[in-house]
């Protein structure tokens, strides 16, 4: 390892959530060879294990909080979206898929717990945790780092290490001598569960050391199938499994056979398996679990291709070394540890999703049920795609940082818009499913993104066509009645205004790939749906407000409340300023220049009285300043809206204000979660000093940049350098700018700009210019 790469593992974090699952925390990644002490909260990450866009992410679970209790949705399951709660006392397991600082959830497959002493196969309560195969834990004996978590499980005396490859998630538990050492795996555990979930298990022991099987889910993914493998270094002794459902009664002729014990198959609704063995003080017991989109026998195959052997410090260090690669992308220098720590941290974040979904050999199983093959198409395939928060500035992100990953992301989603049974590009995408989750369909911005940067690897013109056919579709979210009245009515949706707004944008992004691509007839056509924006308009009040079928807007409206009024996740101060795609449209809409300077600073300066948001869950204090509410995504552009004014000084130094009053490396590090990398994108790109505020188009807006220095390598061999001339905490404006020693006269710089190389000088000042 050369010094830089040691530095920039050693002053990562990795964040770890939240008390109330909304802001989130971050742990120290520190250098791989040096052990952390986590005293953080959290909730909405997980704290485990994984390698760069990996499939497994292998974390602890803290507890086994349903979904609902009867059949009313339970809210202190929205703390577990990830697993783990860093306030929580206990430790129930350890599983192998999960999302990352997500609002919603599903997943937490095939959980494994290591136990001594009398069999438990309940997990019990985290008031009463021993009657149950739980342990206690302190945060004392935790370490996580990149590719690693370690922690001392009290109440069996076991130290437990995990690591991961792509595809396979490694386990290595120090057992104290026993007769009585048990290994569990869980087939019932789910985050948000729900009886009925699991739809089926089935296991199958192949010899006494490797098992095989599969687990079929109906959750957020409503028709998931995850096939795993797993393997022990020593052989179990004797094995068996229990069936918790209430739901088979009939067994047939099975019944001749003592199925519970030592039986090689294991199937039903609710599984937990356990596997025996005697082990001496200190001894080592490794386990592999690699998982498949396909099929047992492809998750064997995975398992020998990416962990052949048992060298678990070798396939930590792999993949460690794997992130350094990814992390040596950017190159800083920064005026504090502090600013290095959160950088590095937001790019740890920023390559987690989306997740490779194909096995090794390139097949996976598509929306349509059946198996594809990557390979032949020449691409990896991706799936875990929050677009309506990461087609902001993750997906902008990537194609500067990775642009053959943003070719291959944008490929899936042509597969996923070819096996869809409704003709759409993905909303919210995961495991080869469609969850429908928030509204808008972004996935046009990142291919209009892709496009507008020349982004190789996909066919443009059928990304245009897709586009198209997705923003046309009948079925989908009151489509028929946004072409019909160029908006939603209010009657017709609970989010009429800002589905309205995002539709616009949207829209707009269809209008910029059909002009590059010489479609003049499409490119009118959505240029004119583009400007709906307006028809939510109200010029009486100033706000984009909800409107029947009549044209009449909705008479009793509160401007400030969060929720009711005709917006998802904000209010009408914060989606009146979400038209990105038309600043210049937008300020004449809203009174001019003066008009408009005013309010912005109001936005910024109003306080939002928590009356305003505290039934909305994903809004806390945390993430607002002001009536700004930067921990949900649709005012993350609003700060470079400045640049569109007189005063364009302001954007300057509110992005450096955002920066450091919304990223911490301490307790509560972010003020909202991190959504799959939206939060963290947009820290990056802020703090480098630019940012997409209209993706779909190839300019990037200019900002206030937080760095002294920093070097991009891009994938094309070339190198895009950033500097701050006389940088500090207090020179947070910028009097000039320069591309490659030439004064930029405009606020923006371009694609081109950045992948041809060069160097972007920043000279700072404590005073601002015009």
């Amino acid at each position: 390892m050369n010094k830089s790469s040691g530095i920039l593992l050693g002053l990562l974090w990795v964040t770890m959530g939240s008390v109330m699952g909304q802001t989130t925390t971050q742990l120290p990644l520190v250098r791989y060879v040096k052990p952390i002490i986590g005293t953080e909260r959290m909730g909405h990450t997980f704290p485990g294990a994984t390698v760069p866009f990996g499939s497994v992410q292998l974390s602890p679970e803290t507890d086994t909080i349903p979904y609902s209790v009867d059949g009313k949705y339970q809210p202190d399951v929205y703390k577990y979206c990830a697993g783990y709660q860093y306030d929580d006392h206990t430790i129930v397991g350890f599983a192998h898929t999960h999302f990352n600082g997500t609002g919603h959830s599903d997943l937490g497959d095939f959980l494994i717990m290591p136990t001594t002493g009398k069999l438990r196969l309940n997990p019990g309560t985290a008031t009463d945790p021993d009657h149950g195969f739980r342990s206690r834990f302190s945060h004392q004996s935790e370490e996580a780092s990149a590719n690693y978590y370690r922690v001392d499980l009290q109440d069996y005396g076991i130290k437990a290490e995990l690591t991961t490859t792509t595809r396979v998630g490694i386990h290595q538990y120090t057992f104290p001598a026993s007769d009585s050492a048990h290994i569990i795996l869980d087939m019932m555990y789910n985050i948000y569960n729900y009886p009925g979930k699991d739809i089926w298990t089935y296991v199958r022991v192949l010899n006494d050391s490797t098992v095989v099987g599969y687990r079929q889910t109906n959750g957020w993914a409503k028709n998931r199938t995850e096939y795993f493998a797993l393997q022990f270094s020593k052989p179990f002794k004797s094995y068996g499994y229990k069936n918790y459902s209430t739901t088979e009664p009939y067994i047939g002729f099975w019944r001749r056979f003592n199925m519970s014990k030592n039986f090689p198959l294991i199937q039903g609704h609710d599984i937990r398996a356990y596997f025996n063995f005697n082990t001496t003080s200190g001894e080592k017991i490794e386990l592999k679990m690699a998982l498949s989109p396909v099929s047992y026998a492809g998750a064997l195959a995975n398992m020998q291709a990416e962990a052949p052997g048992w060298d678990f410090d070798q396939l930590k260090k792999a993949g460690q070394l794997a992130w350094e690669k990814q992390l040596e992308k950017v190159k800083i220098q920064t005026m504090s540890d502090s600013d290095k720590v959160n950088f590095y941290t937001a790019m740890y974040h920023s390559f987690i999703n989306p997740t490779i979904y194909m096995d090794q050999d390139g097949r996976y199983k598509g929306l349509d049920q059946q198996v594809h093959n990557a390979k032949k198409d020449q691409f990896t395939n991706y799936t875990t795609f929050s677009l309506w928060d990461t087609h902001r500035a993750l997906h902008p992100l990537f194609t500067i940082l990775q642009p053959k990953r943003a070719g291959d992301m944008v490929k899936s989603m042509l597969k996923h818009f070819d096996q869809s049974i409704v003709h759409m590009l993905p909303v919210w995408s995961t495991y080869g499913n469609e969850g429908w989750c928030m509204t808008g369909y972004h996935a046009v911005s990142v291919l209009a993104d892709a496009v507008a940067k020349n982004i190789g690897g996909f066919d443009a013109q059928k990304a245009l066509t897709a586009a198209v056919t997705t923003a046309t579709n009948p079925l989908y979210d009151n489509i028929p009645a946004y072409e019909k009245y160029g908006y939603i009515p209010d009657s017709m949706s609970g989010t009429s205004v800002s589905t309205t707004l995002e539709y616009a944008y949207d829209d707009w992004c269809i209008a910029q790939m059909a002009k590059k691509l010489g479609n003049q007839q499409i490119y009118q056509q959505f240029a004119k749906r583009a400007m709906n924006y307006k028809n939510v308009y109200d010029p009486s009040i100033g706000y984009m407000r909800p409107k029947n079928k009549a044209g009449e807007f909705r008479k009793k409206f509160d401007p400030l409340e969060t929720s009711g009024e005709g917006f998802i996740e904000g209010n009408a101060w914060n989606y009146t300023l979400y038209v990105p795609h038309d600043p210049k449209g937008l300020i004449s809409l809203l009174g001019g220049d003066k008009a408009f300077i005013k309010r912005l600073d109001a936005l910024f300066t109003t306080y939002l009285p928590d009356k305003y948001f505290a039934h909305t869950e994903d809004i806390t204090r945390d993430g607002l300043i002001g009536n700004y509410v930067h921990g949900n995504e649709p005012s993350h552009h609003i700060a470079y809206l400045y640049n569109w004014t007189s005063q364009p000084w302001k954007t300057q130094s509110t992005v450096r204000m955002i920066l450091k009053s919304q990223y911490h490396n301490g307790p509560d590090g972010l003020g909202g979660n991190d959504d799959t990398g939206q939060m963290s994108a947009w820290y990056i790109f802020s703090s480098l000093g630019f940012y997409p505020v209209a993706p779909g188009s190839d300019l990037y807006n200019l900002g206030s940049p937080l760095v002294k220095s920093a070097s991009i390598q891009l994938e094309n061999g070339k190198t895009f350098t950033i500097e701050a001339v006389d940088q500090s905490p207090e020179n947070v404006y910028v009097n000039k700018v320069e591309l490659n020693g030439k004064k930029l006269e405009g606020k923006t710089i371009s694609q081109t700009d950045i992948t041809n190389g060069g160097k972007l000088t920043f000279y700072m000042s404590r005073k601002h210019g015009k």
